[in-house]
């Protein structure tokens, strides 16, 4: 069942993630916003890179980053199947399917998005526009749009470096599949003295006799 259950969640993250890229993009133009409310907005942003809007830049670092997604993907698949195989605990079984359908949700965008969308700047992109995309293979941007400026202001004159200058929390841009990436690895960080304990039957008794 588990089996089954992993590939509900990464089916479900993945048309949750690819949906909402793709209305933003076929609604939005690039730097387009909607303030929800006073600590949410949809802002659209892409970046050649990785979570969070932080990246590698030019051609190279775009294809560098699309053929890592791809072999992350590749491994991911291939570790997901072996902690089932072994049983793992049912929560580490849902924390890397996040993980694994998060890297599947950017790597979308980085390989498909160039060839599938026209540009977005100053316009509307066109799905499947008849003079091309915007790029080529594996060189496609990832759609950024969730922003929780949650708070801001200054920080006191008397903070080390950093003292008068702006600042503000949270500042990045992300999309569901960041989101789901993050998730899926605090709650293995948060619980890894649950998830990798040893098996009472490998532990082996000390040895008591004098």
């Amino acid at each position: 069942m588990k089996g089954y259950k992993a590939a509900i969640i990464i089916l479900s993250i993945i048309l949750i993630d690819q949906a909402t890229k793709i209305w933003v993009k076929s609604n939005m133009m690039l730097s387009q916003e909607y303030i929800i409310t006073d600590w949410f907005r949809i802002h659209f942003t892409e970046n050649p890179g990785m979570a969070f809007g932080m990246m590698l830049p030019g051609v190279w670092g775009k294809l560098f980053l699309s053929i890592f997604r791809l072999f992350a993907v590749v491994g991911g698949v291939w570790y997901l199947r072996k902690i089932i195989y072994e049983k793992a605990h049912w929560a580490f079984v849902t924390a890397a399917s996040m993980v694994l359908a998060g890297a599947m949700g950017n790597m979308i965008d980085g390989t498909f998005y160039g060839v599938i969308f026209s540009e977005s700047h100053h316009q509307v992109a066109q799905l499947f526009p008849a003079e091309g995309g915007y790029s080529g293979w594996m060189q496609g941007l990832v759609v950024d749009m969730l922003w929780f400026p949650l708070f801001h202001g200054f920080w006191p004159e008397w903070v080390p470096f950093v003292g008068g200058d702006y600042f503000e929390f949270f500042r990045f841009i992300f999309n569901i599949a960041d989101a789901a990436i993050t998730t899926g690895v605090i709650i293995i960080l948060l619980f890894q003295g649950v998830f990798f304990k040893d098996n009472p039957e490998d532990v082996v008794a000390p040895n008591t006799a004098q």
